[in-house]
């Protein structure tokens, strides 16, 4: 009796070649590399590199000569704190949660795994690298709320981008067409940058915190993207 054909063999060659690839090997190596150029990045800012940038930036957010008066109209900074609650771990749980139920719902029960993933790690990533640089907060000019954490990188930045990048790009497969497509990832994009802006103009982070947060929670999400296509396929 003849034995099975190996289902490997019968693929492709480059098809074979891709499932001998040990891509949670190279998705951890990612992993590492990515948070030692944060750790780096981090190290380069508490020398003072970018001192001159990051306060040239927050004071063009103060009326000249007043640090305590932020620029615009007398609305603007209850506004800029209900834009940056858009970015706090409250928010962004209940939209991880209520966007995992969805995806269970429609029974897609690996995406919905794979946005618990990629979120919880990021967020984690996150508070490592804040205890490791253990960067202080802004005392350039008056904050316009309280925070208690270490400033670098920005924890609202990257945990927006992880989350609602990484929503946009694994909500994929089930939104048809790229209108709809472009559509949530401009939206997306949208509001990482206003959650970002809105803690430099709160006076709560240097812009180079934000921008940080920005590069790592972008490539977090490209990261688990790219995990969902090379282990799952464009299901």
């Amino acid at each position: 009796m003849e034995s099975p054909p190996d289902p490997v063999a019968t693929l492709k060659p480059e098809a074979a070649a891709s499932r001998r690839v040990p891509w949670p090997i190279v998705g951890l190596a990612a992993v590492a590399l990515l948070l030692l150029g944060l750790v780096w990045f981090g190290h380069e800012i508490m020398e003072g590199d970018t001192a001159a940038i990051d306060r040239a930036i927050m004071q063009a957010m103060r009326v000249p000569g007043h640090p305590g008066q932020p620029v615009g109209p007398a609305w603007l900074p209850s506004a800029v704190r209900d834009v940056t609650a858009l970015g706090s771990t409250t928010v962004l749980t209940m939209v991880v949660l209520v966007t995992a139920c969805f995806l269970a719902l429609r029974r897609r029960f690996r995406s919905a795994l794979l946005v618990l993933a990629a979120t919880s790690l990021g967020a984690l990533a996150v508070t490592l690298v804040k205890a490791l640089i253990a960067r202080s907060r802004p005392d350039l000019v008056e904050r316009l709320m309280q925070e208690a954490s270490h400033s670098f990188p920005s924890g609202h930045a990257a945990n927006s981008a992880i989350v609602y990048l990484t929503l946009a790009t694994l909500l994929f497969p089930v939104l048809r067409g790229w209108r709809m497509r472009g559509f949530v990832l401009g939206v997306a994009i949208l509001l990482v940058g206003l959650i970002g802006v809105s803690r430099v103009y709160l006076g709560v982070h240097w812009p180079s915190d934000v921008l940080a947060g920005w590069a790592f929670g972008s490539c977090w999400a490209l990261l688990w993207w790219g995990i969902e296509l090379k282990l799952f396929g464009k299901s």
